[in-house]
C-alpha cells in the first residue's frame, strides 16, 4: 500500500472519530440543528406509554401492605417467626 493511501485512510478515520466525538459531547454538530438521517426499512422508535395506577389500585395496595406489616408486628410480638437477624437469615456463625 502506498504511503499516501495510508495517510488518506488515517485522515478519513480521524475525521470520522471527530464527528462521533462531536455528537457524543453535544458539540456544534448537535446544536446546529443537524438531523439524523433515517435508514430505509428501519422501524421508528417509540416511547412506551407510562403506566398509571388508579386511586382504587393504590388504595388496595396500601391496605394489603398495612395488613402485611400488622401481621409481621403481631408475629414478632409473639416471639415467633423471627430469626433475630433482621430478616436476613444470617446467624453470624
Amino acid at each position: 500500500m502506498d504511503p499516501s493511501e495510508i495517510l488518506a485512510a488515517i485522515d478519513a478515520e480521524i475525521e470520522k472519530l471527530r464527528r462521533v466525538r462531536e455528537l457524543l459531547q453535544g458539540g456544534e454538530g448537535a446544536k446546529s440543528g443537524a438531523k439524523k438521517k433515517s435508514v430505509p426499512g428501519a422501524k421508528p422508535t417509540y416511547k412506551p406509554a407510562k403506566r398509571k395506577m388508579s386511586a382504587e389500585g393504590r388504595r388496595r395496595i396500601a391496605e394489603a401492605m398495612k395488613r402485611r406489616w400488622a401481621s409481621a408486628r403481631k408475629s414478632k410480638a409473639k416471639g415467633g417467626g423471627g430469626t433475630g437477624d433482621g430478616g436476613y437469615g444470617f446467624t453470624g456463625e
